[in-house]
């Protein structure tokens, strides 16, 4: 997608501060944090939505969470734990419609739900 700015991001058109890459796999620190530890975890395969997810690309949501427990390790959560939220529509709070995943860790705070 040209316009898509997590593509983008992934392409090294625009900046982010790296946590994570592999071949599938991209994780960046959020630039509007809403914990302590906040990072952004993209496939680099583009999927709008969790509504966009067919049996053709659910692999990329494996490959996530397969790299999850890998990037909690590396900023220092997964012993103390995390949060993983994915937003799915305007409604939900999805700004980017390029699905992604929220690493939170530390004082996450708020309600669980």
């Amino acid at each position: 997608m040209n316009d898509c700015l997590f593509c983008k991001i992934i392409n090294g058109e625009i900046p982010s501060k790296k946590v994570f890459e592999n071949d599938k796999v991209y994780a960046f620190y959020d630039i509007a944090p809403q914990a302590p530890v906040h990072v952004v975890i993209v496939p680099k395969t583009h999927i709008a939505s969790a509504n966009e997810i067919t049996a053709e690309n659910s692999s990329a949501v494996a490959d996530i969470y397969t790299a999850i427990p890998e990037i909690a390790k590396i900023l220092g959560v997964s012993e103390t734990g995390y949060r993983i939220v994915n937003n799915c529509g305007k409604d939900a709070g999805q700004t980017v419609f390029h699905i992604h995943f929220h690493l939170m860790g530390g004082d996450v705070g708020g309600k669980m739900y």
